[in-house]
C-alpha cells in the first residue's frame, strides 16, 4: 500500500497482523484526544450525536446553537454534557463573523446546521430564502471564518447534507436545492483548499430519527412506507452519522477530500 516512489502516505501505520498491540494501534486512528472540534448545529439531532461521538473519543468539543443553553433538553435529543456551548445564529453572517473562537486553534469543523419548512412554506420566497440561508449560505460563512485556523493546524471540514441532494423532495424545493448545493460546495472547497492542507468532505444522511423528521417518524403510515424503501429496514441514528464523520475527520481518510459519503441504509440504491 505504498505511494509512488515507495513512500508511505501521511499517518500510515504498517501492521504485521490485526491482533494484540497492532489492533490497539488501529483503534488509535479514531483517538481524538486533545483535538479541538467545533460542531455548528451540535445542540440536537445529528449534530449532537456527532459532538458526543468526538467527545467520547477524547476531543475538546464546542457546539453552536441558536437558543440559550437551558432551552435544550435531553428529551428533545439534546445532550450538552461535556460540551462547550456558544449561542450563535449561523444564518446571520455578522453573528458568525463576530463569534469568539472556541479554542486557541481548530482541528475539525463540522457543519451540521439545518432546517426545513413544511406545508409548502418553501414555495414562498421568504421561506425559501430562510432555508437556503441556514442550509447553504451559512456553510460558506462558517468555512470562511475558520479557514485560517484550519489551515494553520492542517485541519478538516465535514459538512452534513442529505440524500435529498440526489432526488426530488416533494414539497421542499429549498431544502432540496440547499442540500444539493452543500454537496457541490463540499466538492469545490475540497479542491480549492487542498493546497492549504485542509480537507473538506461531507456526509449525506438518509432518514434519521430526529425532531426534523417527526413529520414522518410519528406518522405510522408514512413511517411504514419509508421503512419499506430502506434495504436495512430501519431508521438511521445520530450515532450512525457520527461514525461516518469520525472516519472522514480521522487519519484513516487522509487521502479523501471533496467527497460526500451517503449514509442511508441503502435508501438511494
Amino acid at each position: 500500500m505504498g505511494t509512488l516512489g515507495g513512500g508511505r502516505a501521511p499517518g500510515f501505520i504498517e501492521r504485521a497482523d490485526p491482533t494484540g498491540s497492532d489492533r490497539e494501534m488501529a483503534m488509535n486512528d479514531l483517538d481524538f484526544t486533545g483535538r479541538r472540534v467545533l460542531v455548528v448545529g451540535g445542540t440536537s439531532g445529528i449534530g449532537n450525536g456527532i459532538a458526543q461521538g468526538f467527545l467520547a473519543r477524547g476531543a475538546k468539543v464546542a457546539v453552536w446553537g441558536t437558543r440559550d443553553r437551558d432551552d435544550y433538553r435531553v428529551e428533545d435529543g439534546s445532550d450538552l454534557s461535556g460540551l462547550d456551548f456558544f449561542r450563535v445564529d449561523a444564518s446571520d453572517n455578522a453573528a458568525v463573523e463576530a463569534a469568539p473562537a472556541p479554542f486557541d486553534g481548530l482541528d475539525v469543523l463540522v457543519l451540521a446546521q439545518g432546517t426545513v419548512l413544511y406545508r409548502k412554506g418553501e414555495f414562498e420566497m421568504e421561506g425559501f430564502r430562510k432555508v437556503v440561508g441556514v442550509n447553504l449560505d451559512s456553510l460558506m460563512a462558517c468555512a470562511l471564518k475558520f479557514h485560517a485556523a484550519l489551515k494553520e493546524c492542517g485541519g478538516n471540514i465535514v459538512t452534513i447534507s442529505s440524500t435529498a441532494a440526489y432526488h426530488a423532495t416533494r414539497g421542499n424545493p429549498a431544502y432540496n436545492a440547499s442540500k444539493a448545493g452543500a454537496v457541490a460546495l463540499t466538492r469545490t472547497l475540497g479542491q480549492a483548499w487542498a493546497s492549504d492542507g485542509v480537507r473538506v468532505n461531507g456526509v449525506a444522511p438518509g432518514l434519521v430519527d430526529t425532531k426534523l423528521t417527526k413529520v414522518t417518524t410519528e406518522n405510522p403510515d408514512r413511517l411504514a412506507a419509508s421503512l419499506r424503501g430502506i434495504p436495512m429496514h430501519r431508521l438511521g441514528t445520530p450515532e450512525d452519522m457520527a461514525g461516518a464523520v469520525l472516519f472522514l475527520a480521522s487519519p484513516l481518510a487522509s487521502y479523501v477530500t471533496g467527497q460526500t459519503l451517503i449514509v442511508d441504509g441503502g435508501l438511494t440504491l
